[in-house]
Parts: structure tokens; sequence; C-alpha cells
């Protein structure tokens, strides 16, 4: 492939991490995590032990989906999927929808309504008041717009039930300027470059109580006609991460990928393992608990001798992004990743809200010279680049995952490392 048509692929990625300003942060309401560890520690971390790279043909259990990172829908590189089947509530109306974006930078089920059967009648969510609700979701690079609608959402053997989702039509009645004016239109798959966002994170609902208190722009809508009004929703209204409304399994997730050489591989298969400490298959072993901010669901990072007071931990993005002037920037117009002559060998290190550090190396290559040899790989592990991020932010995105077993705990859910929301690896 050309250069050129290469990093079209790379600059369309989707960068599907959390945005603090974007919806008040997520949910809040839950403490920190109390870690397993004590306050203080320190842990160099290395790939987990119990990684697999896991056949699709490999039985597995209840509480596991098999993640595979390929070419998917536009062949951008370091993009998580599993398959999520929607139905009709209490039907067995349904429909299976595969390379759904893994994402644990954000909360919540967002499938496009052109991949829903014109028969398939998911109800509208609507308010006390009556009003039917519509979304508008902000991503670091763009936004999402549709109605809010009820699905029973299945993901192997777990189901949450009338789930509120986020149905993404850009023909649902006018998308408001204050939604359109935050990005780029991720309305189709092509955009989004995936056939939906599973979002994982250590939230329950995608805005939390900044969106019970007001109306927050660019957050939720009641719609009369082409004519839509901000307005505040009811957390409980709110598009949900689908996991604490299962039956079991519903205290968090892992997400298991295996190491990668750093020429990176044409595709890899990994598992999305529902629970922490519930199952057999889940438990935190000897993974660090670090503590996330329970309204934004930051932590702390420490790289080169700048501080990143508002870091994330973000499946959804397909590099290593940060600001720092120790890395050379790609010429235009591929600036949106760093080009050292070589392969940069890094450290950084990971502190929690809960006082757990972690000491983190890192590789980061010249993405010029990577998507020249890339011969069809989109497993890259190491990219990294100033793209769509502040000084203060430090966006661990889908390279850290490989060869780790990460988890994330949902607020205020119990599990063997204490309350979440907390991640650990």
């Amino acid at each position: 492939m050309r250069q050129s048509d290469s990093f079209i692929a790379l600059l369309a990625a989707t960068l599907l991490a959390l945005l603090v300003t974007a919806c008040g942060g997520g949910g809040g309401g839950g403490g920190a995590a109390s870690g397993a560890s004590s306050g203080g520690t320190t842990n160099v971390s290395s790939p987990g032990q119990t990684v697999t790279n896991t056949s699709p043909a490999t039985a597995l259990a209840a509480n596991v989906v098999a993640v595979t990172v390929d070419q998917g829908v536009t062949g951008v590189p370091n993009m998580p999927f599993v398959s999520v089947t929607v139905c009709a509530p209490g039907t067995t109306q349904c429909q299976t929808i595969d390379h759904v974006l893994v994402d644990t930078g954000s909360w919540g089920l967002r499938v496009f309504a052109a991949q829903l059967p014109p028969t398939m009648a998911l109800p509208q969510q609507q308010d006390a008041s009556g009003n039917l609700l519509a979304e508008c979701m902000q991503f670091f690079d763009g936004y999402t717009w549709g109605s809010v609608r009820l699905a029973d959402v299945r993901i192997a053997g777990e189901k949450a039930a009338s789930l509120p989702i986020q149905v993404i039509d850009p023909g649902y009645s006018a998308t408001p300027s204050d939604c359109s004016s935050v990005g780029t239109a991720r309305n189709t798959p092509g955009a989004l470059a995936a056939n939906g966002v599973l979002g994982i994170g250590v939230f329950k609902h995608d805005c939390g109580a900044n969106c019970v208190q007001r109306a927050v722009p660019a957050a939720y809508y009641s719609c009369a006609g082409t004519t839509c009004t901000s307005i505040a929703v009811a957390e409980n209204l709110q598009v949900a991460n689908p996991i604490p409304y299962f039956a079991t399994d519903n205290n968090g997730s892992e997400l298991s990928l295996p190491p990668v050489a750093a020429t990176g591989a044409a595709s890899l298969t990994g598992q999305l393992v529902f629970g922490i400490g519930t199952q057999s298959n889940n438990g935190l072993g000897t993974a660090q608990v670090i503590g996330v901010s329970p309204s934004t669901g930051t932590f702390m990072t420490s790289q080169n001798g700048t501080t990143y007071t508002k870091s994330i931990m973000d499946s959804g993005s397909t590099g290593l992004f940060f600001q720092t002037s120790a890395l050379p920037v790609c010429a235009g117009p591929n600036n949106a990743y760093y080009c050292p002559l070589s392969t940069q060998q890094l450290t950084a290190v990971i502190e929690g809200v809960n006082g757990v550090t972690s000491a983190v190396s890192f590789d980061v290559g010249n993405a010029t010279a990577l998507a020249q040899g890339a011969n069809g790989n989109v497993v890259m592990p190491l990219l990294a680049g100033p793209a769509f991020v502040t000084s203060t932010i430090f966006d661990w995105g889908l390279p850290f995952f490989y060869g780790r077993n990460v988890y994330a705990a949902v607020e205020q859910q119990a599990t063997p490392g204490g309350t979440g929301p907390f991640i650990a690896y």
C-alpha cells in the first residue's frame, strides 16, 4: 500500500476515548477503589502470563467472547472487535452485529439504524414527561447522533435486558448545531471505522450525574419534528454500560490480548471476559489495582518529567496518545503520530487515586516507516502520537493492551480488589 493511502487509514482512526468534558466524566457516585495493595507500592509492569491467542473455534465459557484485531470495516489499525446481538425487548427478534469496537474509554452500546432489520421495533426511551430521547455522543475527534432505544443486549452468554442504547441515525430529526459543531460526524460504519461501539469502561452511564442536574449542551435531547431541545435526563434513562446490568459477572471486565512482535501482525485473537473474581477464569491474580477518579475515570501518568493528570486507559484508541517534546512529530500530513529515527524504549509511572504506582515500559516507533512496511498488518504495537489530546492527557490506547490482562471495574460494584471504579493490570 502506498504511504499516503496507508496514512489516510491511520488518520481516519476514530480515537474513541474518554473525553472528560463530554458527559460530565461519567456516572460518579462511587468511592475510589480500595486496592488489594496498599497505597504507595510500586510494581514494574510486564506482559500478563495468562494471555493466550485463542482460536475462534475454541469453546469459550459463558462469560467470555472472542476479540479480534483485524482489517475490520476500513482497515484502520489497532481496533479490537466483538460481535454483539441486539434483540427487541422480550422477543426472539434479534440481529447479531459483528466488528463492534470494544472501548474501555466510553460507556454504552452504539449501533447503526441501517444495520437493524426494518421489522425490528426497538421502543424509544422516554422520560417522565413523555419526551422521546435522542443523544449526541462526543468522542475525541467527532460525534455520533441518533435516538435512544431499549434493547435486550446479548454478548457471549450474558444478557442485559431492556438496556438503553444509542441507535446511530443521521436521518433522525435534524442534528442540533451544538452537536454537529463538536467535530467530524461518525454516523456511518465507514466514518466510525466500526459497525458500532461497545463502551465497557468504569462507569454505568454515559453522562451520569451532570446530565441529571442540568441540560448539558451536545448530550441529550427531546426532538419534535426537526427541532431538538437539550434536556436533563435521569441516570437510569441514559445510554448504559451493559455489564452492570448482566444478571451475573456484572462488576467489570478483563480484556486479554496476546503479545505482539514489534513488527506487528495481520491479525490476532484474544478474549473479553466479563466479571472480576466472579468465576475461575476472571480472578485478579497479581494485577495491580489502580484507583481512578470517581467523577472522571482518570488517573495520573508521569513520563520524562511531565505529569499527565487526566490519564485514561482506553482500548478504543489506536495508539498511545500524549504530547511530548522528546519525540519528533511526523511530517505533515502524518503529524498525528511520532516519527523517531529509531524505535524508542520509554518508561512511565502510572499512579492511581489510591496511591498505588506502577512503572510501565513501552516502545514508540517511526509511524511513517511502520506504515510503509506494514504489508497488510493492522496489529501495530509501536504507534504513538500527539493528536487529539491536551497536555494533561495521556491516552493509553490499544498498544498498551497487547500482552496484558487489563481489568476495568465498574463504579459502585464490589470486587476482590475493592469497590469500583478502578483499572488493573
